[in-house]
């Protein structure tokens, strides 16, 4: 899969990771503590420069190996960044991937999320040939689950130890799309 894939609708641009979005993912994630932090273990007071670029790496890598898919959310207008979007956890026998995203605290409740991750399960539907994406979130995590609501997902059941936490397991809201609810 090319890495210089770019994905756009309306004022959004999703694009992969890139070694000089290091400072503005530092910037994003520690404008982001407090909403972002309170889900996301990664999102803490300790991720600096060398985090922000070591995720990028990571990332990158996983675009050559043709493992998983993340996007930084950029505003396609000034090039800000917004969030990031990513598939992973892909299952190739079973066409099937997870999928993650946030968008940093001064840019939420502006339906990003949601354009996002319908741009991410589109191209996870057509230029990966995946045939479900899931979804999974702590249950009371109710903005991520309105997100996930409003990109077309369905909620199909609250999975027990779904997700490891903070060193426990964890409960998870989980919600899937498949290729026709988004009309693929």
């Amino acid at each position: 899969m090319p890495a210089d894939t770019h994905l756009a609708e309306g004022p959004l641009l999703l694009r992969p990771w890139q070694p000089e979005d290091a400072t503005a993912l530092h910037a994003a994630v520690q404008e982001s503590l407090e909403s972002v932090g309170r889900w996301l273990p990664w999102c803490h007071a300790g991720y600096d420069l060398d985090a922000a670029r070591a995720w990028i790496r990571h990332c990158r890598e996983g675009w050559a190996g043709d493992e998983h898919f993340a996007f930084g959310v950029f505003e396609r207008e000034s090039g800000a960044l917004l969030g990031s979007v990513g598939l992973n956890q892909r299952n190739r026998m079973h066409r099937s991937a997870a999928l993650g995203y946030w968008v940093r605290q001064s840019r939420q409740g502006q339906r990003t999320a949601g354009r996002a991750v319908r741009l991410a399960a589109n191209f996870g539907f057509r230029a990966l040939g995946l045939v479900r994406i899931e979804i999974a979130v702590l249950p009371d995590n109710q903005a991520s689950r309105r997100t996930a609501e409003q990109a077309g997902a369905r909620f199909e059941c609250i999975a027990r130890h779904r997700l490891w936490m903070r060193d426990e397991p964890r409960d998870a809201a989980v919600y899937a799309i498949v290729p026709a609810d988004l009309g693929c």
